[in-house]
């Protein structure tokens, strides 16, 4: 979709910029869209969440067991025990 200048300076667009489109009773509402990159966890990174969010020992046991479910040794993956 090209977004005519006159358009795009006044709704402070620049060319290129992504916009959705939406349908409305009153025909398409063109808005600006925000682009956020998603993060793809390697198996370390869920194991450490895994090991770190335990809050119990019973939980903590629990995520020892699907650390190693991963292929990852629990001892290897840097994170904070449960008190």
């Amino acid at each position: 979709m090209v977004i005519p200048a006159r358009l795009r300076k006044r709704f402070g667009l620049e060319e290129g910029s992504i916009v959705t489109a939406e349908e409305t009773d009153d025909g398409i509402l063109i808005r600006p869209a925000v682009l956020v990159p998603v993060e793809r966890y390697s198996p370390e990174r869920k194991a450490e969440f895994l090991l770190s969010t335990a809050t119990t020992s019973a939980d903590y046991h629990k995520a020892r067991t699907s650390v190693r479910k991963l292929g990852l040794d629990p001892d290897s993956i840097p994170h904070q025990r449960p008190v």
